[in-house]
């Protein structure tokens, strides 16, 4: 008992309980305490009455009392003085056993508790009638472990944790410690006995930066999006219309003094505004903990905590909840490709390269200075794949979209030779990376039908949406990098020089069902000197404008699904900056506010027409008319929809030349109206168009019977339905 106590007091005791508690003899009842901060103290029975004084048998707070055998001691009270003379009571944390199953402890190592945030972290619980707070962690390579906070005054040590059967889970109920109690773990490695104070991994709620500690919480909401969820899992988001509006939460739009909106603040209007533009998804950049506003939430320290700029975690699932209530589906940013090192978050968590490789070759990402996964190890995956669980089964995310997949799939990403180490077989691809994606998305399907994965990857790897089944990686789309690309690289030269550059529009076709691709404008594109969208753009100002209503209907009429990153949609000028909103005043410009509407009935006009979404990831859905006008600057062709029926036609004039009597092929006889022409006057063009509609001919072009000879307006793009046709 000399050597517990001593390593009790000295916070090296990996099994507390087998010291501190009641523990009984075959003559007497032994109660033992570790109150390193009392002066005096004693027993307590529930009810209040004095049981018997604790004996200090050590300076450093250790306290004993031998009681007769006829005690009752099945629930009792400890109470101390302290140096100020206030006097403290709480039931003895060390008659509460550990909680942890053996079962939870083999599947979390095995890396198939799949709900493992029900089990790691805290978790506020009744426990034979006492309230208080359940807490565990996982710290394999640690020596002791404790919880501190504001109820021990952040005493490591006060509160030392058990290493429930040598598992590396270490837990301790600590009753009396509630909802808004803040925490910490104290960690003493075992390999160099250095005490690290960390942040809770699967912590719920955090404290608002620059503090960073973690908060018992519970996540109690009444939802009422049932409808909604229900639909979901029936959900054909492959072949529905899906257009995304990307957010930044903390920069879309502030209060007037420049503080952060809350979730309902931001949310009320941003649903408002979500429906009037016709939007069917919002995505929102990372919304978990990070410690920098500047890195937009991608370098993340807490995966389980909402974080605390904008509320707490009621107020995001009210966002949610409200959003599914209006139509409208959430896609949250993701990133388990790496983690930043600060020292109060999961790196050396408990003095060794946990969550990481200790192989910098393989461990740190050359480009960010951050930390890499380790997928190989099981508690890691299954630390990973627990949290997209919980975003898309606690938070009722309909979808997660995976940041830097590039990055994770391959072993020399960013390295230089002799910066990376060959796999097993001495290739460069990452096995365990895409064995735990695989893994990912097998189960994020399997428990939650209808929810996307989409992957940010913008190199040539085959499959990244095919089934894993079929070898593939398994998610539900693929961001288009390339077409991003060649879209930006055309549309910011002069239109003079557009005739020599048409491959760029053209040659995405060619690829553009290889897989199931999402066509992405996003933040990436309007940071670092890259400018906004709008001037980015050639020509005056008209032409801007123009310009940029044309790129947009142009991406509207490209197969595929479709992301706007914000301010996009009614031309912001200035280039995104993460600490400031978005410049809304603009909106009470015309040649803004019409850009707005330009965009809101192209997704109208998505949504309505099942040609432009039916068959996005389907070459039957394309058709080409003709590619090859190259010294006109014009291209055409055909979207298709499932059902066979007529499609709608589509014609760009890149040039800021109108261009009359223009004529093209058609698939069949008969009229084409004009359903939508980017130049019009209510989207502040020229106004010139085609008077509503134009008749085919019996004249052959383009290798089809008809044609049609049609104006195309400066800068534009258009689109044309045959008669009878919806």
């Amino acid at each position: 008992m000399e050597t517990m106590l001593k390593t009790v007091e000295q916070f090296e005791e990996p099994e507390p309980f087998r010291f501190l508690g009641c523990h009984e003899t075959e003559e007497s009842k032994e109660i033992n305490c570790f109150l390193p901060l009392a002066r005096t103290a004693w027993i307590e029975s529930t009810d209040g009455s004095k049981i018997a004084d604790l004996q200090k048998v050590s300076e450093s707070g250790s306290f004993s009392v031998s009681l007769g055998m006829e005690v009752p001691t099945d629930r009792y009270v400890v109470a101390y003085t302290d140096a100020s003379g206030y006097t403290s009571r709480k039931h003895d944390p060390y008659q509460f056993a550990p909680q942890l199953s053996d079962f939870d402890a083999y599947l979390f190592k095995k890396g198939e508790l799949l709900l493992s945030y029900e089990s790691l972290g805290a978790h506020t619980a009744d426990v034979s009638g006492v309230a208080g707070t359940r807490f565990a962690v996982w710290a394999p390579n640690a020596s002791a472990v404790a919880v501190v906070g504001n109820f021990n005054h952040w005493t490591p040590g006060a509160h030392p944790m058990e290493n429930v059967k040598h598992s590396g889970i270490w837990e301790l109920f600590i009753p009396d410690v509630g909802v808004d109690e803040v925490y910490k773990f104290a960690i003493r490695s075992a390999v160099d006995g250095k005490v690290r104070v960390r942040t809770d991994p699967y912590a719920f709620r955090t404290e608002m930066r620059p503090r960073t500690g973690s908060i018992v919480t519970t996540l109690s909401f009444d939802w009422t999006d049932g409808a909604w969820m229900a639909a979901r899992k029936q959900a054909g988001s492959i072949s529905g219309p899906v257009s995304v509006y990307e957010v930044h939460l903390g920069s879309w739009r502030r209060r007037p003094d420049g503080t952060f909106l809350s979730y309902v603040e931001a949310g009320r209007e941003l649903i408002e505004y979500m429906k009037m533009l016709g939007f069917t998804h919002i995505e929102l950049m990372p919304i978990m903990e990070h410690p920098l506003d500047a890195s937009w939430g991608y370098q993340v320290i807490n995966y389980y905590s909402a974080t605390s700029r904008y509320g707490t975690p009621q107020e995001l699932m009210w966002f949610i909840n409200e959003c599914h209530l209006n139509g409208i589906g959430v896609i949250l940013d993701w990133v388990p490709a790496h983690f930043p090192d600060d020292e109060f978050g999961l790196s050396m968590y408990d003095g060794t390269h946990l969550f990481d490789h200790m192989d910098p070759r393989k461990g740190k990402h050359p480009d960010w200075g951050t930390n890499v996964f380790n997928y190989g190890r099981n508690e890691v995956r299954n630390f990973l794949t627990s949290n997209a669980l919980f975003w898309t089964g606690v938070y009722h995310a309909d979808g997660l979209r995976i940041d830097a997949v590039s990055s994770m799939l391959y072993l020399d990403y960013s390295r230089k030779e002799g910066e990376w180490v060959p796999n097993e077989y001495g290739g460069r691809e990452n096995i365990e990376a895409i064995d735990f994606l695989r893994s990912l998305n097998r189960v994020l399907h399997e428990k939650y039908p209808g929810v996307l994965t989409i992957a940010e990857e913008s190199t040539a790897w085959g499959g990244v949406t095919n089934r894993v089944e079929f070898g593939g990686l398994g998610f539900d789309f693929k961001w288009n990098m390339g077409w991003m690309h060649d879209t930006l690289e055309y549309f910011t030269k002069d239109a003079v020089y557009r005739r020599y550059h048409q491959r760029n529009l053209t040659f995405s076709v060619w690829y553009a069902f290889s897989e199931k691709f999402m066509l992405p404008f996003s933040h990436d594109e309007v940071v670092h000197g890259k400018g906004s969208m709008l001037s980015k753009m050639p020509g005056d100002y008209w032409q801007k404008f123009a310009n940029l209503r044309l790129c947009l209907t142009y991406m509207y009429g490209s197969p595929g699904k479709k992301l706007m990153f914000m301010g996009t949609e009614f031309g912001q000028w200035s280039e995104w900056n993460e600490s400031r909103s978005l410049d809304w005043i603009l909106l009470d410009f015309p040649s803004h506010s019409r850009v707005s509407l330009l965009v809101g009935d192209l997704n109208g006009l998505y949504r309505q027409h099942k040609q432009l979404h039916s068959l996005d990831c389907d070459p039957r859905g394309f058709e080409w008319i003709d590619f090859s006008d190259s010294d006109n600057s014009v291209i055409s062709f055909v979207r298709h929809s499932a059902d066979g029926g007529k499609g709608l036609l589509f014609v760009f004039n890149m040039t800021p030349v109108p261009r009359y009597n223009y004529r093209i092929g058609v698939p069949w006889k008969g009229k084409y109206n004009e359903l939508f022409n980017s130049d019009a006057s209510e989207y502040g063009g020229s106004g010139i168009g085609n008077f509503g509609g134009v008749e085919s001919d019996d004249i052959p072009m383009h290798g089809r019977m008809q044609s049609i000879s049609i104006t195309l307006p400066p800068l534009s793009g258009e689109i044309f339905i045959p008669s009878g046709e919806v």
